[in-house]
């Protein structure tokens, strides 16, 4: 009787443990089909998508045979480069709303970096001075040899870089709520393999398309946002994108550790975002950056990081109204 007894309680475990090693495949093989399906989708959407984007603009050779994707709008007299934050996948279509403004008045190029938009993928390291000099070299394939130089997000620590190379060719900075190099939180390793993972695997579609699309947002042409999208799936965490990203830290260090500063003659102007601020003292370290130019402006505002989205017109109206006292000064 107490061998039956026994027996009973050991079935009961045992049928318990395969219920549960049942249910742990069924969900193992869920997981897995959900990862099989978004990598399958993307894959074939990729393909998909190839022959559906329209391009735009022209394309520079830069760094032997690599073709940047360049956009020019407008007929003015001087001309307004426009240079992008880290990750903006599309370049040119998210100054869009910028390039309305200022074309009525200036000529503006609107430069794809490598990896970015319309532009080809590189091997070359991301440094600071190699980005740099891809820029330039697209200007000089342009044509351009003074211009005034605008740059949003860490287009700001390159801008450094640049005038300082560049002097006798950039008349003025305007910078989009800019990268300063003392700012903190720039030391950490980014995990890029995360970021490799998520474009790879399809989830990074999956994680875009659930999200609203913040140019749809913005009034964009419908048809502007579905190829921004498209360019979009293509091209973010790429592995050129990513190097920029693993670059990053270093990029800081160098800038910090040279004090870098924008030259004392050039004329700044620094638009800077006010709302939702992340990083410590984001206000005065621009204070600081416009104290150092002998004619520099901060202009505050509220908008978020991507201040052109949302203030555009008043960008652009600032801009004008300081380029022309530049304009006074130079005669």
């Amino acid at each position: 009787m107490n061998e039956l007894q026994n027996i009973k309680p050991v079935k009961k475990k045992r049928k318990a443990l395969r219920v549960l090693l049942i249910t742990l495949g069924v969900i193992v093989g869920l997981i897995a089909l959900f990862f099989i399906t978004v990598f399958a989708v993307n894959k074939i959407a990729l393909r998909s998508e190839a022959s559906k984007i329209i391009p735009y603009g022209q394309t520079v050779t830069v760094d032997g045979d690599k073709k940047m994707n360049v956009l020019i709008r407008g007929a003015g007299e001087e001309n307004i480069v426009l240079l992008p934050g880290y990750g903006t996948a599309v370049p040119a279509r998210d100054f869009e709303l910028l390039i309305r403004e200022l074309e009525k008045d200036y000529r503006v190029i609107a430069i794809e970096p490598l990896g970015y938009g319309l532009s080809d993928e590189t091997d070359k390291e991301r440094t600071t001075a190699n980005i740099v000099d891809e820029t330039h070299q697209a200007l000089q394939q342009l044509g351009v040899d003074r211009y005034v130089l605008m740059g949003h997000s860490i287009a700001g620590l390159y801008a450094l870089d640049y005038t300082k190379k560049y002097p006798d060719e950039v008349i003025a900075y305007a910078g989009i709520d800019t990268s300063v190099p003392n700012q903190g939180g720039m030391d950490a390793i980014p995990a890029t393999g995360m970021f490799t993972f998520l474009k790879e695997s399809g989830v990074l579609r999956l994680l875009t398309n659930l999200n609203a699309d913040p140019y749809e947002a913005l009034g964009y042409d419908p048809e502007m946002v579905n190829q921004i999208r498209m360019i979009t799936n293509r091209v973010s965490n790429n592995p050129t994108i990513l190097n920029e990203m693993s670059h990053i830290p270093e990029n800081f260090k160098s800038a910090k550790e040279a004090e870098a500063t924008f030259p004392a003659s050039l004329p700044l102007l620094l638009f800077v975002n006010t709302e939702d601020a992340e990083v410590q003292d984001w206000n005065k370290l621009h204070e600081e950056q416009v104290a150092h130019a002998e004619k520099g402006k901060m202009i505050e505002m509220s908008g978020g990081h991507y201040l052109h989205h949302k203030n555009s017109p008043q960008i652009a109206s600032e801009l004008r109204s300081f380029l022309k006292d530049v304009q006074t000064i130079n005669r």
